[in-house]
């Protein structure tokens, strides 16, 4: 589609529906969005006369959504696009690792292909922002990047993403340092590391490590957290210490943080504080079965938090749809979520923070000048569409028509 357009009718909403003192629903109205080199140029109503000198995209009533952000998922690990096959039972992260790695091996089809079939599906949903983790480790070096890094550049005008140089098999393990290093200087712009304490035997010497490899890199870091109690809330604070001590707020991340959902509410408050403190966010994928984070209590404190799939068909996990919407529908269950205003406020969660309106009903997006990154869904409002899982019907990744 030609750089500048105009997209008609999509559906927008303007405010809440108030009865008694109680929001019960959402207004929205249609309006026209002047495109132009990405952006929205222009929103005028749907009942204002438009110039027909250029082309025109019609959303036909759709609701209009900023479009999703997969923060977490590893293009690396997956069988997409091979025949089936269920996860072969482990005793843990080793040999789980040591599973993994003699299949991927093994496997008829490319990092590359698998990878890009993935993207796809991702893309499918709604997704045009991808950060994956790229699992970098002695027996495999940096192939597993570069069969990533190919497939993330095909798809490069389709959406964004960014990399993790992830140590799965631990980063203290020979030789994972240099790797680490190396995957940063091609390409990788963040650094990640999975429990210090039960894989790499060594909590300090395991963080102080990934926070001079960051800082030594300019990298960001994505620490995979799954040590529970007060063992992965000692990493965390220890992860936030040094995260003060080098400058690196707002540039790291936990994913999982089991050990948050472990402690009291007063300990997880606390815990918040000092994540907030050092700009620390955190993202969960939600596993069916397990304590998660508290993330009524984190968002109430100010951290921010994302949602992700994480693995998708792979060797850990044989399910996986790579709707993150669906993940966002998981999370109103999981906190009861179930009114209008907090419906439609879950949104945020896999969108980067963004809302259509905020908790008073004070539109917020889209704004003229906004990158022009949208999903259209058959759905009434954002509620609708977060506690339906609403069909996808148009991807729009910076001002392109991507998928329909």
């Amino acid at each position: 589609m030609n750089r500048t357009y105009w997209l008609t009718n999509a559906r927008l909403e303007t405010g809440y529906i108030k009865e008694n003192d109680r929001v019960a629903g959402t207004k929205t109205e249609l309006f026209h969005l002047l495109i132009e080199d990405g952006n929205i140029e222009k929103i005028i109503k749907g009942s204002v006369p438009f110039g027909n000198d250029l082309p025109v995209k019609d959303a036909e009533g759709l609701l209009l959504l900023p479009s999703f952000i997969e923060k977490h998922v590893h293009l690396d690990k997956t069988y997409m696009g091979e025949d089936f096959r269920a996860c072969i039972p482990a005793s843990g992260v080793i040999e789980r690792c040591e599973i993994e790695k003699n299949i991927l091996a093994s496997i008829p089809s490319s990092t590359q292909q698998r990878a890009e079939a993935l993207l796809e599906l991702l893309l499918s949903y709604g997704s045009t922002h991808v950060r994956t983790h790229v699992d970098i480790y002695p027996e495999v070096g940096l192939h597993n990047l570069e069969g990533v890094g190919h497939a993330l550049e095909t798809y490069s005008n389709r959406l964004s993403a960014e990399i993790v140089a992830f140590a799965q098999h631990g980063l203290l393990r020979p030789g994972t340092v240099q790797l680490v290093r190396e995957a940063v200087r091609n390409g990788a712009g963040i650094v990640g590391a999975v429990d210090p304490a039960t894989v790499d035997h060594n909590i300090e010497a395991s963080l102080v490590q990934l926070m001079d490899l960051a800082v030594e890199g300019n990298a960001d870091i994505d620490l995979h957290l799954h040590d529970p109690g007060h063992l992965g809330t000692f990493t965390m604070k220890r992860l936030a210490h040094l995260t003060k001590q080098a400058g690196w707020e707002g540039r790291v991340a936990v994913s999982h943080a089991f050990g948050l959902g472990d402690v009291s509410k007063e300990e997880a408050i606390e815990m918040a504080g000092i994540l907030r403190e050092a700009g620390i966010s955190i993202v969960t994928s939600l596993p069916i079965g397990r304590i998660i984070p508290p993330v009524n209590i984190l968002t109430d404190c100010g951290v921010d938090v994302a949602v992700g799939n994480d693995n998708i068909y792979d060797s850990w996990w044989p399910t996986g749809n790579g709707d993150v919407l669906e993940r966002a529908g998981r999370l109103l269950e999981r906190f009861r979520w179930t009114d209008e205003v907090s419906l439609g406020q879950t949104l945020k969660y896999i969108t980067g923070g963004k809302t259509l309106l905020d908790k008073e009903g004070n539109q917020l997006w889209p704004k003229a000048g906004d990158v022009a990154s949208m999903v259209l869904v058959e759905a009434s409002c954002a509620a609708e569409a977060v506690a339906r899982r609403a069909k996808r019907k148009i991807v729009i990744y910076k001002g392109n028509v991507v998928l329909e």
